[in-house]
This record gives C-alpha cells, sequence and structure tokens, in this order.
C-alpha cells in the first residue's frame, strides 16, 4: 500500500489547496446548528462540496466521507478519504486563526494518506505512509523530550451535548492530574493542529478523549511518520476503532500512558460508587 499511497498524496495536496483557498477568501456565513454549542459555517459546506466533487473526478472509486454531509461512492471498498472541512469551526467563525483543513486517506482501519492545511498561519502538513511527514520540503520530527514535567501538552475541547457533564469529569479530572505534572497544558481548539504540532515538535503530546476520523485521521499519520506513538486510551496501538486519540513523543509514551489510565480508573470507580 505505500506505493498507491505515496501516488494518492498529489490528489490530496490539489484538493486541499482548493479548500485553503476557499477558506482564506470567504467569510463564514450563516450558521447552522448542528447541536448544543455545535455548529457549522457556510464555508464547511462550501469546502466539503468542492473537496468532494475533486476527489470523486480523481478518485471515481473511492469512497468519501466528510464530517458535514456524510459518506458517498461506494462505501465498502477498502479506501476512504474523510474530511473535517474546517477543523475548529468556533476559532474560525471568531477570527482565530488555529483552524485549518484536514484530509485523511484510510486504507481498511489506518490512515495511509493525510494533509493538514491551516490557512491563517501559511502552513501546510502532508505526509504518505511509510515515506516520512513533512511541511513543505522540510521533513517533521517529534519532541526528544524526556520527562513529564519538561512537557507542553495539548488537550482537546471539553466535551458539549449528550451526556456532555458525566464526559467531563473525565477530563476535568485528566487536566487537574496534568497540571499538577507537566510544564503546560494547552487547549487550542483544533485536533488537527494538534496532531500536526506534535509532529512539528511544537508540541510533545497531544490528548483527545474522542476518535472521529474527519478529525484525526490526516493528523495520526503525520504524527506517525514523524516519530511520534499514537494510542488509545488504553494504550493500544491507534486504529479507526480506538476512542481516544494520544499522540506523544516516544520517549514519553509511556509515562503518559500510564497517567491517563490512572484518572480513567479514578474516574470510573469514583462514577461507579456515586
Amino acid at each position: 500500500m505505500t506505493t498507491a499511497a505515496a501516488s494518492l498524496l498529489p490528489v490530496a495536496l490539489e484538493a486541499v489547496a482548493i479548500a485553503s483557498d476557499l477558506m482564506r477568501t470567504r467569510v463564514p456565513g450563516l450558521l447552522t446548528a448542528k447541536g448544543d454549542r455545535d455548529m457549522a459555517s457556510e464555508v464547511d459546506y462550501a469546502i466539503e462540496r468542492a473537496v468532494r466533487d475533486h476527489l470523486r473526478d480523481k478518485t471515481p472509486d473511492i469512497a468519501f466521507l466528510g464530517e458535514e454531509e456524510g459518506i458517498t461512492g461506494n462505501n465498502t471498498a477498502e479506501l476512504l478519504w474523510t474530511l473535517d472541512p474546517v477543523d475548529g469551526t468556533a476559532n474560525y467563525v471568531r477570527g482565530l486563526p488555529m483552524c485549518g483543513i484536514s484530509l485523511g486517506l484510510i486504507h481498511k482501519d489506518r490512515p495511509i494518506v493525510g494533509v493538514i492545511d491551516l490557512p491563517f498561519l501559511n502552513t501546510r502538513y502532508h505526509a504518505a505512509q511509510n515515506v516520512g511527514a513533512y511541511q513543505g520540503d522540510r521533513r517533521l520530527q517529534v519532541s526528544m523530550t524526556t520527562d513529564l514535567k519538561d512537557a507542553i501538552v495539548a488537550l482537546g475541547d471539553y466535551a458539549v451535548g449528550k451526556d456532555a457533564d458525566n464526559k467531563n469529569r473525565l477530563r476535568l479530572a485528566l487536566t487537574e492530574r496534568l497540571a499538577a505534572n507537566v510544564q503546560r497544558v494547552r487547549m487550542l481548539g483544533s485536533a488537527a493542529l494538534d496532531l500536526a504540532w506534535v509532529a512539528d515538535g511544537k508540541l510533545d503530546a497531544s490528548i483527545m478523549l474522542s476518535n472521529k476520523p474527519w478529525d484525526t485521521a490526516a493528523g495520526v499519520l503525520i504524527a506517525r511518520e514523524a516519530g511520534a506513538t499514537v494510542i488509545d486510551a488504553d494504550g493500544t496501538d491507534h486504529t479507526f476503532t480506538s476512542t481516544a486519540t494520544i499522540a506523544v513523543a516516544p520517549h514519553l509514551a509511556s509515562q503518559l500512558s500510564a497517567l491517563v489510565g490512572t484518572v480513567i480508573n479514578a474516574v470510573q470507580s469514583e462514577m461507579g460508587s456515586s
């Protein structure tokens, strides 16, 4: 699959270039509520449709999954494009630059191509399986941090919507434990940016207690190809069906996994006894 992955990377780069131009040149427009404190902008839909059309023309046999309008094409195929048209919509509509486009190609349950574009930071990351991760022509390498007390760790957003209070008990407990054990905790508001910045060594780890393929597929591959360890909450290798997405510099993986596991066990025990 390595050859096929590398051959499809140019298609992904073309599609993301189209998306980036739309994101930079249009205003967000009308916002559509998707649930409690969740929204999509007109640009989310415009990008998704433009990228879907481009990929359908270039790769008609590969199915497409977009965050806003779901799956099209042959959904029984082994290959699947997956897109978050605006990752970090809440940031985007407020003019915060921590937002971008995330396009991944999944083979069975693992990503093999990934492109993340951060239009307002003028940065684009890409990777193909077994050929490395890059920002432009610069090859990416994760940080060499070896001790959690020296680590900068990004957390995914707190939960909204159904059962948010219970979900946030774990997130808040994890925030508290990290605050006591790492150099700094950051919440930047974009899963794609978090994963790309782990790959780029700007962050030492990223923890998301969720795993939606449009959010994570591209970033997981880019992080892996830059040398990151990417795991589920229980420390097992991250796949399409994982419940969490943790990308971490390899020397910190065992320390961070143990911390996350301790917090999960404590919160589950507390909730079970309440």
